[in-house]
């Protein structure tokens, strides 16, 4: 079918990948946008898995202050300082560092969570099923269920992003990768806020950063 050029540039719009790629994704969709974003996200996967053994020890830190309550620096890598120094590169390890303030992850990845947290998390789930009268042949598939919430509460790449909740960070991260055409990988962050682990009123800092995010 005949894909017309609004639709290629709406798409490249909302992915940041190119014309061509666009409009191939849409001829393979038959022009539905929202099948052709996830299929540049699957084929975003599958680049960016390529130059993920790639080094990285360039890069860029950055900070974010959220009305002097709440304070995160984040450091992202690249391969090259050319790519630190891309606009596109720098809003978006300033997202990541809006994205720590607001949703709080302790972890970049799954894979940095220690095994022993995992395991005390599974035996929490477990017994909750068990408490709830579950079938066990449906017991398992609940627990993996609520585990994989329990990682996009605290891993970093699982959450989703605070701006657009329908892509995961680690997709946003994927097409940067795609886009960019370097390794790009979330090194470390550290967040800090005002009177943590002190008793104090309950009040909502991630809500206000996610509202100043969508402004």
């Amino acid at each position: 079918m005949a894909i017309s050029a609004a639709l290629v540039k709406e798409l490249r719009e909302r992915t940041g990948v190119g014309m061509m790629d666009c409009k191939k994704a849409l001829q393979e969709t038959e022009g539905n946008i929202e099948e052709a974003i996830e299929l540049l996200r699957e084929k975003g996967l599958s680049k960016a898995a390529k130059k993920a053994s790639r080094i990285t020890a360039e890069g860029l830190v950055d900070s974010y202050i959220h009305g002097g309550r709440i304070g995160v620096l984040i450091e992202v890598n690249t391969e090259t300082d050319f790519v630190a120094k891309n606009e596109n590169f720098q809003e978006f390890v300033h997202d990541m560092a809006m994205q720590v303030a607001a949703a709080n992850p302790k972890y970049v990845s799954k894979e940095d969570v220690p095994e022993e947290e995992v395991q005390k998390e599974k035996e929490i789930l477990i017994n909750q099923v068990i408490n709830e009268g579950k079938p066990e042949h449906v017991a398992k598939k609940i627990v993996e269920g609520r585990l994989g919430k329990f990682f996009e509460q605290v891993c970093l790449l699982e959450q989703p992003f605070i701006k657009d909740p329908s892509v995961k960070v680690k997709d946003l991260l994927n097409e940067q990768i795609t886009t960019i055409g370097e390794n790009i990988k979330i090194r470390r962050f550290v967040r800090f806020e005002v009177g943590e682990g002190l008793e104090k009123r309950e009040e909502d800092f991630a809500e206000e950063v996610a509202k100043q995010m969508k402004n």
